[in-house]
């Protein structure tokens, strides 16, 4: 179910215009994202490195930056070990390019995902204790590893964690007690008495942070930290954080400065998926580089994604990105088999009825059931478990929506669990196979959501004539980029378009293209990228076939659409024409 709804917020937006040289409708946009007040409107508009906050705010840095100092100057052997998502794999990086520019001997090690699982464990850190290492850096877990961390203190090893991981905690009736561990330093924003101010950060963020008061400890130049700004920007997109704040204005930095980084790993990354010289967004880092990191860690190792980013040799880096780009194309296609599989399930097992989806699927690659719960979550709006087997257990990934703290179910069920971490919107976890019934049970008996939390709403930011559009406006929408978490790319919405013609594009014919017409006479093209088949069938449902044959021919019909969309502009043989691409609809 879908509830649309124009949001209502009110302020001059003319005003607002005028004073920052914009158009009304950005204005009435940013009020919408709760951006209030002048100064706010700058950050938001212009913020650069200036809007970070001090990384000194961040408890133990300090603490652990001279930890790190120390053992350097005593040729220690320190060793990172990370997560092995996109997240994990550039606080990896970065932790391990500044340590190295600090002359300490440093090497990093990865979780395998199906042998080890995520974060840090015995395992590895007896590995360390074997290979000689005397300090172990964690990023992007280590928060809620507490009796690993606890046996390697017990091996004599001195251990930094940074993370951004919700801190683990025990219920006492209804008394949180948070957890704590033997760690030497904890870098985390999330700890209950850390003073920075604002706790949204990905891991790559909080590593970067670190390395800002190591190298500020170490005498080098204040801005020698702004070199990992592109790479932070990559993990903060597609770790899926808030982008507002401090968040915002790296990334927007970071964006402006990755065409140019000086990586020939990264410019290869970019340059197999032909990105090279182009101007990148946001939905390049989401959707583009992003998987091809991620893919390592699914399906080979995320070592390969780190050695990349640590190349030198452009030949060999082109190699190895290539690599990338196939695993990445491997990974989709087992994808679209597992969400196939994962959809009849619930279509035939009677899982529809369920207010949390658990798809148990035995046979699925157990690093693509993130993936897999994430499109099964969109088509039903529901929080989704997929649960995949795994070497004598079962392991899974869940993902959330609004409303539903997928952390907090899960400590609710933990007695069931071997295993689980995560955040409010998503979350990792594994059990023994023989729970997996109750496990579902029981979330099912607990969740307390209502049929209001399980109505997907679309939040309408203007509903905009399509006559209004002109490219002045389409150009001044960048403004508002980067788009992601919190900050969404805006929403326009206009009824009664009467839809003159469509045809099919693409090699799949999975691309509709349509001539609108407005009930001011504006005729405009709109595409429809997603979900084209189900267009069609509802079409034909209400108009009738014929009716639908008529539109597909552009001869005269009646066939109406109210939608949703954001403008853009087309660009062909020098020609550029706006167009609308439409994201929702009603018929």
């Amino acid at each position: 179910m879908e509830k649309w709804f124009v949001q209502a917020k009110r302020a001059d937006f003319f005003a607002i215009g005028k004073k920052f040289h914009i158009d009304p409708v950005i204005a009435r946009i940013i009020r919408n994202r709760d951006i209030i007040g002048d100064l706010a409107v700058e950050e938001y508009l212009y913020g650069d490195l200036r809007s970070l906050h001090s990384p000194y705010l961040l408890k133990d840095v300090e603490k652990a930056a001279r930890i790190l100092m120390e053992k350097g100057r005593a040729h220690k052997k320190i060793r990172i070990i990370s997560d092995y998502d996109v997240d994990g794999v550039v606080s990896n990086y970065i932790l391990w390019k500044a340590l190295k520019r600090c002359n300490m001997e440093v090497d990093f090690r990865i979780p395998d995902r199906i042998a080890d699982g995520y974060g840090i464990n015995e395992r590895l850190i007896d590995q360390a204790k074997t290979d000689g290492i005397d300090t172990i850096v964690t990023c992007d877990n280590g928060i809620a590893a507490i009796p690993q961390i606890a046996h390697g203190k017990k091996l004599g090893l001195t251990i930094v964690v940074t993370d951004h991981h919700d801190i683990p905690y025990e219920m006492t009736g209804r008394e949180k007690t948070y957890l704590s561990s033997q760690a030497d330093a904890i870098v985390n924003p999330k700890q209950p008495d850390c003073g920075y101010p604002f706790d949204k950060l990905c891991g790559a963020v909080v590593a970067m942070k670190l390395v800002q008061v190591l190298y500020d400890l170490m005498g080098f130049p204040e801005d020698a930290y702004e070199e990992f700004v592109p790479y932070a920007a990559i993990a903060t997109v597609c770790d899926v954080v808030d982008l507002k704040g401090e968040n915002r204005a790296l990334v927007k930095v970071g964006l402006d400065r990755l065409p140019a980084v000086d990586n020939p790993g990264l410019q290869a990354l970019m340059e197999v998926n032909g990105l090279a010289g182009k101007k990148i967004s946001s939905y390049h880092l989401g959707f583009v580089i992003g998987p091809c990191i991620n893919a390592t860690g699914r399906l080979e190792s995320a070592d390969m994604a780190v050695r990349l980013l640590m190349e030198r040799d452009p030949s060999k880096a082109l190699t190895m990105a290539g690599q990338l780009k196939d695993l990445n194309e491997e990974r989709k296609s087992m994808t679209e088999d597992g969400v196939k599989e994962g959809f009849a399930m619930v279509e035939n097992q009677g899982r529809k009825e369920d207010k949390v989806l658990v798809v148990y699927l035995p046979d699925c690659h157990e690093s693509l059931a993130g993936i897999i719960a994430g499109r099964i979550k969109e088509r039903y709006y529901k929080p989704t478990i997929v649960l995949t087997k795994a070497e004598g257990v079962v392991k899974g990934s869940g993902r959330s929506i609004e409303g539903y703290h997928m952390f907090e179910a899960l400590n609710e069920v933990k007695d069931l669990m071997l295993r689980f971490g995560g955040h409010p919107m998503a979350a990792g976890m594994s059990l023994p196979e023989e729970n997996v019934a109750e496990f579902r049970r029981r979330l099912n008996k607990n969740a307390r959501l209502t049929e209001k939390e399980l109505t997907r709403k679309i939040s309408i930011d203007v509903p905009m004539p399509i006559d209004y559009i002109h490219m002045d406006l389409i150009e001044q929408l960048e403004l508002l980029e980067p788009f992601g978490k919190e900050n969404p790319k805006p929403i326009f919405a206009e009824k009664n378009l009467h839809v003159l013609s469509a045809r099919r594009l693409g090699a799949k014919k999975n691309v509709l293209k349509m001539k609108v017409q407005n009930t001011s006479g504006k005729i405009m093209e709109a595409l429809l990228f997603q979900g084209v088949d189900e267009f069609e069938e509802k079409l034909t449902l209400k108009h009738g076939k014929q009716q639908v044959e008529r539109m597909y021919s552009g001869r005269d019909q009646q066939i109406y659409i109210m939608c949703t969309y954001y403008p853009s502009i087309n660009e062909f043989q020098g020609n550029r024409t706006i167009q609308i691409i439409v994201q929702n609809y009603m018929v």
